[in-house]
């Protein structure tokens, strides 16, 4: 039998192309997944395409998107201003001003005045908040140095003496055994 050469005029017999075959829903899957894995990695480069219409869309596009931010960066740090004894005063005042006039402390105060117990939480708010008060009021010199109440606890005939801390363990010692437990008794 002879070869007979393709031809692509018009007026050739066409031959059928495509046979249809029965494929189960697997088989299409298999082939859907089989194209999609020769496909991945990146899309081919346009080198050759036409770049006349990216150049049409934005005056943006002609920047280079490697380079980053054009936001200028200090080289030399410089210190922040420290605020003078005014400012702090001035601060200390409104910041004392703000905890006076805290709702929430003020209720919580109210109810320990009336002899509820706080939760810890709230216990710890209060405390903080306290401690903040005193520590601003001493900065602006609005307290004044709390008297010893110890000196009033102490026994009248009982001479005062001044605590030395002791040295050793067998000092601690020595001193608890010569307590007189007389001194305690009303």
């Amino acid at each position: 039998m002879s070869r007979k050469k393709k031809s692509r005029k018009p007026g050739a017999a066409p031959e059928p192309v495509a046979v249809t075959r029965n494929r189960t829903q697997a088989d299409v899957d298999g082939r859907l997944q089989k194209r999609l894995k020769k496909r991945k990695g990146q899309k081919a480069g346009s080198r050759h395409s036409d770049g006349g219409e990216s150049q049409r869309s934005g005056t943006s596009v002609n920047r280079d998107p490697r380079l980053g931010s054009k936001k200028k960066i200090p080289l030399i740090v410089a210190d922040a201003k420290k605020p003078s004894k005014q400012e702090r005063k001035l601060s200390a005042e409104k910041e004392l001003e703000l905890l006076e006039n805290d709702a929430q402390l003020n209720v919580l105060l109210d109810r320990i005045e009336s002899g509820e117990n706080l939760g810890a939480g709230l216990q710890k708010y209060v405390d903080e908040k306290l401690d903040r008060m005193e520590v601003l009021m001493n900065q602006l010199g609005l307290v004044l140095p709390e008297e010893d109440d110890d000196d009033f606890d102490a026994p009248v005939d009982a001479p005062v003496s001044k605590k030395k801390t002791p040295a050793s363990d067998d000092e601690l010692l020595s001193q608890f055994e010569g307590i007189n437990m007389d001194q305690f008794k009303d």
